[in-house]
């Protein structure tokens, strides 16, 4: 599906809901999984969540995530102590392309038998679950912090638990502490210090207990974006957010108003608010703990025409497509200047915009997310649109909600 975007409503005033955090709901999926007792409210309606859950239900033979990289890295751990069941873990062809061997590794650490049916270190996997009776796993620090959570879920399930030694610098750790404090809430004991992480095995079953789920924050991040881009007084309301968010990109606060957006918490809602237009010439922020905004931070810029250096994206290179190399080739497209290394972008300032380009989307729903504001500067296409049910499959109908002008070509 190819649509065509334009907007000349910059003065927005509108209120959107937004459904439950991806990141939440699957960690949450996984543990309701392992303690049925516990109840789910406001889970994410996104592709990777339906795929989670649909996975965790799956007895033996083929377990396929297609696209749902959470999905991959969350359910091998948890096939893998799952004594008695068989399965085949596998996706998308560039699922079959994004690296899992540190994972296993690990998880043979404890006593997991997987093996790789295809290329060494990539899906698919052939999982035999087994009794898991080791408790130390020593791995790489600066990995996807998705094989960090993924030992950490399956845990407090462990007959001795889990000692967790990371060697060298910790990426994403707003995502490992999200986990460490759900589990916390259904009563696992957990510390934290220096590089190493414990998690004790849950002697009495938890009590029955409801969560709910925050709704979520990378979700927010286009909407941010929007805002930066309109005119003074533009006001968007989001719901359901809390100011001590556990997510890493509720970051999106700070750094937003470096470009004249304020935020504030006002019943269960978050709202922004265009309130200067006075800013700064280059942006620079070390994005190490909050990736997955990195696209949207990008286009913010070159849509406000003020540069940027965004680091600590080195996580980027195995994602739904390499998305550094995605944001060079697109945001050329559309006249900028843009550098990137394998864990770095440089965008020089600009002050023109070219119309009616057709942004690819590498079948990244966050590609097609991050470029859509841009449609308030100038009428654009995106191709394969449907991408966006990955992680927000309402996004085009709450866009045109705030008065983007969408049709299907």
């Amino acid at each position: 599906m190819k649509l065509h975007l334009f907007s000349q409503n910059t003065h927005i005033q509108q209120s959107i809901t937004i459904t439950g955090s991806k990141s939440e709901s699957n960690r949450l999926l996984l543990l309701q999984a392992l303690f049925p007792q516990l109840s789910i409210e406001n889970v994410s309606n996104s592709d990777d969540a339906c795929v989670m859950d649909e996975g965790l239900s799956i007895k033996e033979g083929v377990v396929d995530i297609h696209h749902a990289g959470t999905a991959m890295r969350f359910l091998t751990a948890f096939f893998a102590m799952q004594e008695g069941r068989s399965v085949i873990l596998t996706g998308s062809k560039r699922m079959k392309e994004r690296p899992i061997g540190i994972l296993v590794d690990a998880l043979r650490q404890l006593g997991a038998d997987i093996s790789f049916t295809q290329d060494e270190g990539y899906p698919p996997l052939q999982i035999e679950g087994r009794r898991l009776d080791e408790s130390r796993v020593v791995m790489a620090a600066n990995v996807s912090s998705q094989y960090i959570s993924a030992l950490l879920l399956i845990a407090s399930r462990l007959p001795n638990g889990l000692e967790l030694i990371l060697e060298g610098d910790i990426t994403s750790v707003p995502y490992i502490e999200m986990t460490l404090s759900l589990l916390n809430e259904i009563g696992v004991d957990t510390s934290f210090n220096g590089n190493i992480i414990r998690v004790m095995p849950l002697m009495n079953e938890p009590e029955s207990k409801k969560l709910v789920v925050e709704s979520d924050w990378s979700s927010a991040s286009y909407f941010y974006s929007i805002v930066s881009i309109c005119q003074l007084g533009t006001q968007v309301r989001l719901s359901s957010y809390k100011s001590n968010s556990l997510q890493g990109d509720s970051v999106l606060a700070s750094i937003y108003q470096q470009f004249g957006v304020t935020t504030e918490f006002e019943d269960n809602q978050v709202v922004l608010t265009k309130t200067s237009e006075k800013l700064q010439l280059h942006f620079e922020y070390d994005l190490t703990h909050a990736p997955d905004i990195a696209q949207t931070i990008a286009v913010s810029c070159f849509a406000l025409g003020i540069g940027c250096s965004l680091s600590g994206l080195h996580t980027l290179k195995i994602k739904e497509t390499d998305r550094l190399e995605a944001l060079k080739v697109e945001l050329s497209k559309l006249g900028a200047q843009i550098d990137v290394t394998n864990s770095e972008l440089f965008l020089k300032p600009s002050l023109t915009i070219k119309s009616e380009v057709t942004i690819d989307t590498y079948n990244d729903h966050r590609m097609a997310m991050a470029f859509a504001p841009l449609a308030l500067k100038v009428p654009l296409y995106i191709n394969d649109a449907e991408v966006v049910s990955k992680s927000y499959p309402d996004f085009w109908r709450d866009m045109e909600q705030i008065g983007f002008l969408i049709s299907e070509q």
